[in-house]
Formats: C-alpha cells, structure tokens, sequence
C-alpha cells in the first residue's frame, strides 16, 4: 500500500513541476494522455487530478482540466518511508535489464536464474520473479523451472503476426477516433500531438532520441478511442518491442526516427481533417515501414 501511495504522490509532484515550468501552461491533457506520458493507470492520473483540484490548482469544466493558479513547491506532498520491496524495484530491474540486453550482456537463448539476474540489477528476487513472469506473456522469455530463464529469440514468423494483429487493431481505433463527437477531449489532446510533432520535425537531427516517448503518446491515444482494456494492454507490447527489443538495431535510428516522425505528421493532418481513408492508408505505410525495419533488425542479429 505505501508504495502504491508513493507512486500518486511522484505524479502530483511531477504534474506540479509541469505546470511551474510551463509545459502544462493553460489545461491538462486528458487523463488517458496524462497516463501514457507518465506510463501510470488512469486511476493514478485521476487521483493526481482531483489533489491538484482540492489545492485549488486546476478546476474541470467541461471535461477539460483548467490550470487556475500557478503551484509552487508548497502544493507538493512529501514522500513516505517505505522498504526495500516497492515498486520502485520493478523499474530498477526494467532499467537494468534494457542496458543488459542493448549491451548483449543477455542475449537470445541465453539461460538465467532470478538469483543471478537479482544481484546484477540489486533488487529481491521476488520482484524478479514477478516481472518475468508478466514479461513471459508476450513470449519473449520463458521459464524452465527452478528458478531459471531462457530469453526467446524474435523471428520473423512473430513479426509478421504482431504486424497482422497491430494493423487490425490501430485501424479499427483509428475509424472509432474519428467518429469521436467533436467536444471530446482527445480532439485537443491530437492537436497537442500534432504541435509537438511539428516542433520536433524542426530540431530532429538532433533530438531524434525524443521520438520515442511522441510515438508511444500517439499511438496510445490513438488506441484508447476504441474504448477496450484488451487493446490498451496490446500498447504494453508495442512499446516493449520497439523501444526495448534486445534484437533492435540502433545504428540507423537517427534516420529512421526523421522519417518517422514525418510519417506521423502526415496521418495526424489526415486524423485532424477527419480523413479516415487517408488517414488509415497513411497508417498502413506507417506500420509497414515499421515491419521492415524490425525485420531487417532481426536479419542483422
């Protein structure tokens, strides 16, 4: 439980910093936003909403969160003491795991124990237990027993499934967003996308290492208008694979992201003009432009 507390309480305290430093300067985005830029549940947003609206910090009108006042450091709740096993640990073990596997540290077919992977990351072996066991959902490692691992390679044979199932998806929510009544918050929340992409494209040569956290807000926002707790856990799997695969070539990404994020400018003028046909068919040259560069990444591994 104190945990879970710590975690609402670091969301305030950073949706404070974001309305002090200007980011958030006249409302806030929609909780589902709000959830995918801080990668927290919806319920977490909610209860980080309604204390900045007991402060007196924002009002909700209309189904938009209106910033009243600008906060100060005062409006922050402080942190509790909590022990060694919190959640904190998951994002350690997460943190450690990526820089083993981009380092090829850990690789395909390699065999662990969750004592070993414990000591190298510095959490219990409890929490480790817990995050592969929700890892092995989407068949990328596999448990031997007694307490050992094995990392699964990722063919091509599952990519061009998790192609398959992805275009479905982003093209069934892309028809359910555009039918979105036109007062609906993620109307606003799109344009923001749209700015932000646009201000990106200016400066990416240098920035393009920002693209990631844009494409997963998209993509995010994109899938919540089809109003369905299966496809939001599907979000979980694409930012897994395409931002933390242990196959993924990095050696192109500055150009893959510039091309990228031009690719996302030109279906979200399709979203914003309420063009589903252009829209969807600049979606699939998207994804499939995606397709190609995974598989390539797998060819190289």
């Amino acid at each position: 439980m104190a945990k879970n507390l710590n975690i609402r309480i670091d969301i305030i305290n950073q949706l404070i910093d974001a309305c002090i430093t200007k980011q958030f300067e006249y409302y806030l985005p929609s909780q589902t936003n709000l959830a995918a830029i801080y990668n927290v549940s919806r319920t977490t947003i909610k209860h980080a909403i309604n204390y900045l609206v007991e402060k007196g910090v924002v009002k909700i009108e209309d189904g938009l969160v209106i910033i009243v006042r600008t906060p100060t450091d005062i409006d922050k709740q402080s942190y509790i003491q909590v022990n060694n096993s919190n959640g904190n640990n998951f994002l350690q073990l997460e943190s450690y795991l990526q820089s083993a596997v981009q380092k090829k540290q850990i690789k395909p077919s390699d065999i662990f124990t969750e004592l070993q992977l414990a000591k190298a990351a510095k959490v219990d072996v409890q929490t480790v237990r817990a995050y592969l066991t929700q890892f092995s959902r989407f068949h990328l490692v596999t448990q031997l027993g007694h307490g050992q691992w094995k990392l699964l390679e990722f063919t091509q044979h599952y990519a061009d499934k998790l192609f398959e199932l992805r275009e479905m998806l982003e093209c069934h929510a892309l028809k359910c967003f555009i039918e979105l009544p036109k007062d609906d918050i993620r109307w606003v929340d799109m344009k923001f996308l749209y700015e932000e992409h646009k201000e990106l494209s200016k400066d990416i040569v240098t920035r393009y290492t920002d693209f990631a956290l844009l494409d997963h807000r998209f993509h995010s926002l994109l899938l919540s208008a089809a109003n369905n707790p299966f496809i939001n856990d599907f979000i979980d799997l694409i930012s897994l694979i395409f931002h933390f695969h242990y196959q993924w070539d990095n050696r192109n990404l500055q150009t893959r992201n510039i091309l990228a994020v031009s690719e996302h400018l030109a279906i979200l003028m399709s979203i914003l003009s309420k063009d589903y046909e252009s829209a969807k068919n600049e979606l699939k040259r998207h994804l499939q432009t995606a397709k190609k560069t995974l598989i390539a990444g797998i060819s190289i591994s």
